[in-house]
């Protein structure tokens, strides 16, 4: 099991003081979001059945009754971004995402759902955003100065994040809602050549992940600082100090943005990915795998987690799927399929570039489009 220890610039002090802003000590913005984790995805099997409707039928029948082909999207539902053909050879790569408040950062909050909604351009390969929306729901159950303290700061996040990725904040929408949500709509115009069509998997390629996983692991693990009955299954693992450093490395590495992934995957002829996001790694690379032209299988076997969590989690009583890759993530990194013989020098320049880390978890091999998880090693 790998150790997160990458010299990521950590800062122990960087928890939100809401009194600084004259709100109430107690405030905490992951309150106005009842859903957590896995509750706020409808399950992987469901969504595919309701979104069953949305594909069109690719054949009809014509006056004579003989069968006639009735071509739809190349790309669209169940992927990553749509994409959609315009005129003059060029086509609109377009996604849209929206989370809860998983941290009580509201800026940081901010920049973690705006690299979560770019990520989906990311994994399409494409480096250049050419307009975002933001799409935000007012809690009703914020008070007046709370509402005027805390959305500044998570549009300014979201703001700071696209101006990050080489965008703006064009336009976008905001609600009254139950809950506190925050997300957008990424778009981008592209030539054929500036994106990365995610099905020309390879057997004998490899699986490079370029984040660790356990961001909710590790947010857990810091909200049960304060809880005794909850904290007692941590401390044999992780002192206080270590959890709240690891907690800050996983909120640090999901407002990093994918884009310097996503531009080397076309310097190392990658051909194909998916970003790790709320269903979990090995969802999302069976989601993948689905959708591969070749009958290709996943096989992953490393897996790259942040600081001790993977004791954590497994002390847990079930309570994280960490270990059998179903645990939630939140804005992770890219899941890339390269040639083996470019892999290395992939997770080389992302380091170089960077300073952080990817590693190679898994390998491609024949079968029948699924994925799975074998015994977990050390790289």
């Amino acid at each position: 099991m790998e150790v997160e220890g990458e010299t990521a610039r950590v800062n122990l002090n960087r928890a939100f003081d809401p009194t600084a802003f004259s709100l109430d000590a107690s405030f905490r913005l992951v309150r106005y979001a009842d859903p957590k984790g896995s509750t706020c995805k409808v399950p992987q099997k469901v969504l595919l059945n309701l979104l069953s409707i949305l594909h069109p039928d690719t054949s009809a029948k014509d006056q004579d009754g003989e069968v006639s082909h009735v071509e739809g999207p190349r790309i669209g539902i169940g992927l990553d971004c749509a994409v959609i053909p315009l005129k003059y050879d060029v086509c609109l790569v377009q996604t849209t995402d929206l989370c809860y408040p998983i941290i009580d950062d509201p800026y940081m909050m901010g920049k973690i759902a705006s690299a979560n909604v770019l990520s989906d351009l990311y994994a399409m390969g494409v480096t250049e955003c050419d307009n975002m929306l933001m799409l935000v729901g007012v809690s009703t159950k914020m008070k007046e100065r709370e509402r005027d303290v805390i959305m500044p700061l998570i549009y300014r996040g979201f703001s700071d994040s696209a101006l990050e990725a080489g965008t703006n904040i064009s336009g976008g929408h905001t609600t009254i809602n139950p809950w506190c949500t925050i997300g957008g709509v990424a778009s981008s115009v592209c030539r054929r050549n500036e994106f990365i069509v995610p099905d020309n998997v390879m057997v004998g390629d490899v699986i490079v992940l370029t984040k660790p996983v356990g961001t909710q692991v590790a947010l857990a693990a810091y909200n049960w600082i304060d809880k005794p009955k909850l904290w007692r299954r941590i401390k044999k693992f992780m002192s206080e100090e270590m959890v709240r450093k690891t907690y800050f490395q996983a909120v640090n590495s999901m407002a990093r943005l994918n884009r310097t992934a996503a531009r080397l995957m076309h310097k190392y002829n990658a051909h194909g990915a998916t970003d790790i996001t709320g269903f979990g790694l090995l969802g999302h690379a069976q989601t993948l795998a689905a959708r591969q032209k070749q009958e290709v299988a996943f096989v992953i076997h490393n897996l790259p987690v942040f600081g001790l969590l993977a004791e954590v989690a497994k002390s847990s009583r079930g309570v994280f799927e960490l270990i059998e890759g179903l645990s939630p993530e939140t804005s992770g990194g890219l899941l890339i399929c390269l040639p083996r013989e470019q892999a290395n020098a992939y997770c080389k320049e992302i380091l170089k570039e960077e300073g952080h880390r990817a590693w190679i978890i898994g390998f491609v091999e024949r079968g029948n489009r699924t994925a799975r998880i074998i015994a977990i090693h050390n790289p």
